[in-house]
């Protein structure tokens, strides 16, 4: 098996504004690209809806190297619901732990040198007060399962993750593709995984050959398949290839191909200034305030 890499995980904002604030002023991370979309994803990449909507990438250097996140945002809808999906994502930055005490950011610390935030949405991130990494500085992405050992089957056997760490007592086992990436730890939740309407994603990338017989051993497994291997188009960017699954818990999980993902995710130098832009074009609060209406809730 070729090398894979683990890319991004995807979040649906209802509120931009404070979410790029969080993300840019206590996080320090930077806005890779920006990109604006008048209609749905044909892999769902915005979740199930139809209309207006955005992606932005943003992270702490170069998606060839560095995991980030992907914040999907749909123009017509103010919240999502959460569930116990997404637990957190971690990583190393005494200088974000700064940045929150600075901006009165509500900080919890859950153990000696590590603080809870929350992002706009709800979404947490476990931040460790040490000197930021040269390399990456997010460790891990952390999500809820209902049971243990067949998740572990699944992302270990079926997607070839090799398993760093084992915590019977804790419930949690600590899995990746290589030592210098991200990784993914699964947690068990006590119960059913619930999605809420906030779900995300994880995304990484593989060689395009092997695109195919993902697809055919998820067949051969009887494992879900959310979007069969589609082509996905972004004007004036390369064509990328991806298909996306789902794990026993219906974690979405997006493959992609990566010579053509490494070329579609090139840093644009402009993607402050489109987020910018977009954001100060964007009169839908206004709009709903002026009809005396709230934008919806997913």
């Amino acid at each position: 098996m070729a090398a894979r890499r683990a890319l991004h995980f995807v979040f649906k904002v209802g509120d931009r504004g404070r979410t790029a604030r969080f993300y840019r002023d206590l996080l320090g991370m930077s806005v890779l690209r920006h990109e604006e979309f008048e209609e749905g994803c044909k892999a769902s990449c915005n979740g199930p809806y139809d209309g207006k909507w955005s992606k932005t990438m943003v992270g702490y250097g170069p998606e060839d190297n560095h995991f980030v996140a992907e914040l999907t945002y749909n123009y017509g809808i103010g919240e999502y619901r959460l569930g116990n999906d997404f637990l957190g994502l971690t990583l190393v930055s005494s200088q974000a732990v700064s940045n929150a005490k600075k901006m009165g950011w509500p900080l919890k610390e859950v153990t000696t040198g590590i603080f809870e935030a929350e992002a706009p949405g709800g979404y947490k991130f476990y931040l460790e007060d040490k000197e930021q990494l040269k390399q990456d500085p997010v460790l891990k992405v952390t999500l809820g399962v209902s049971d243990l050992q067949k998740s572990v089957n699944y992302w270990s056997d079926l997607l070839g993750m090799k398993i760093y760490e084992k915590d019977e007592e804790k419930q949690r086992v600590l899995l990746g593709y290589a030592d210098n990436q991200c990784k993914l730890e699964l947690k068990t939740v006590g119960g059913a995984v619930d999605h809420g309407t906030a779900f995300g994603r994880i995304a990484f990338s593989c060689a395009k050959e092997e695109l195919p017989n993902i697809e055919a051993l998820m067949k051969k497994e009887n494992q879900k398949i959310l979007t069969p291997l589609v082509s996905l188009d972004t004007p004036g960017k390369a064509t990328v290839q991806v298909i996306i699954l789902a794990d026993p818990d219906g974690h979405e999980i997006c493959f992609v191909g990566d010579e053509a993902f490494r070329d579609l995710s090139k840093v644009d130098p402009n993607g402050d200034k489109l987020l910018d832009d977009a954001m100060a074009a964007d009169n839908s609060d206004k709009w709903f305030a002026a009809q005396k209406m709230k934008k919806a809730s997913a």
